[in-house]
């Protein structure tokens, strides 16, 4: 197992999640690159990420993976968490497989994508109507612009699976038996024991 995990994928698919388990469980430091997006679409606009430029779904999301992929490699190559075993996990949303591999692949790190691509537009609202909370920015949205955000989202999540299958990218769908699909994924990752226990020293 490489020190680094990226853990990438849609929207409510358990990405943060998983990465904030990861990092009770085994200790990895969570970074989110979706907050480090952010700024740069507040700070930096003029590299072109922006969530909200009036672009397709899709369009967006081949933009904004297209001009972070290179920046997580140089955060990756910067080799500020080699030393730590295990190292950093990212939870990263508008990441393509195909940019992955193109940018990426062969750092030191490992990636699992987290989708929702066998629902319905229907059945992915009421997915994220169940997990939101207040700390989310989807919670205090209209049900008709979440909806039209489900389309998107299961949109998305068929594109992203399509690409991992291409790209042998291992992925995991969570609209169904969500918590088990999470253990699942937990049993694979496989860190030296002595890191094999979470804050407190719990194993």
């Amino acid at each position: 197992m490489k020190n680094n995990i990226i853990i990438a994928g849609v929207p409510r698919a358990g990405k943060s999640t998983i990465s904030h388990r990861l990092a009770q469980r085994y200790g990895y430091q969570h970074i989110s690159m979706d907050s480090i997006i952010a700024g740069f679409e507040k700070c930096f606009p003029e590299t072109g990420v922006n969530t909200y430029a009036g672009l397709s779904s899709l369009d967006t999301l081949h933009i904004i993976s297209g001009k972070m992929a290179p920046f997580v490699r140089a955060m990756l190559d910067s080799a500020e968490y080699d030393e730590f075993e295990p190292g950093m996990v990212l939870d990263m949303y508008q990441l393509l497989p195909e940019d992955y591999m193109k940018y990426i692949h062969g750092a030191n790190c490992e990636i699992f994508y987290f989708l929702t691509s066998d629902v319905t537009p229907e059945e992915r609202f009421a997915i994220q109507k169940k997990f939101d909370t207040e700390k989310d920015y989807t919670f205090y949205k209209p049900d008709e612009e979440l909806r039209e955000g489900a389309v998107y989202i299961v949109e998305q999540s068929i594109l992203m699976k399509e690409q991992c299958q291409k790209c042998g990218l291992p992925y995991f769908e969570t609209a169904r038996d969500r918590e088990q699909v999470f253990e699942q994924f937990l049993q694979t990752i496989k860190v030296p024991a002595a890191n094999s226990r979470g804050k407190g020293g719990q194993p």
